[in-house]
């Protein structure tokens, strides 16, 4: 009975850190349950080409829980040498969003490189978040949003 008690306890506790894994990659990455990031955009095609382009699942590369395609083998390599370096600016959520303490979808055509770094934004028929961001002060809502998400990041 003991060891039916100790099984039943270790499968309980698999599945609760299961369950808060997989929480806390939603809460850091705009992702959904397929766990594809950039709605499968490439993200070395954001920041080296300054292009948004559609990655193929048989590029692909996974970091943190999270998968990234690519359109190229070689762009799957660089991403692995420094995925870091190419992982988006606040989980792939909109930048201005983040930069008012909000998280938001994005359209994955709608960007900004700059500062070795790419940023993403909401676009829908009454904001264009990427067209705020550029009017206004880019250093300015960058501090902004890194400061909101510290918080953001923590939350669903």
């Amino acid at each position: 009975m003991k060891t039916i008690k100790s099984v039943f306890f270790a499968v309980l506790l698999t599945a609760i850190s299961s369950v808060s894994f997989a929480q806390t990659i939603k809460t850091k990455n705009n992702i959904d349950d397929s766990k594809i990031g950039l709605q499968g955009y490439s993200p070395v095609s954001y920041l080296d080409l300054q292009s948004a382009q559609k990655g193929l699942k048989e590029y692909k590369a996974t970091h943190d829980g999270v998968a990234y395609y690519f359109t190229s083998k070689a762009q799957e390599n660089k991403f692995k040498e420094n995925p870091e370096k190419y992982l988006p600016q606040y989980g792939g959520y909109c930048a201005f969003g983040v930069s008012v303490g909000a998280k938001f979808r994005v359209d994955p055509n709608k960007f900004v490189v700059k500062d070795g770094k790419y940023f993403l934004f909401l676009n829908d028929l009454e904001v264009d978040a990427r067209q705020l961001w550029v009017k206004g002060n880019h250093e300015k809502l960058v501090n902004k949003a890194d400061g909101n998400w510290i918080k953001l990041s923590k939350e669903n």
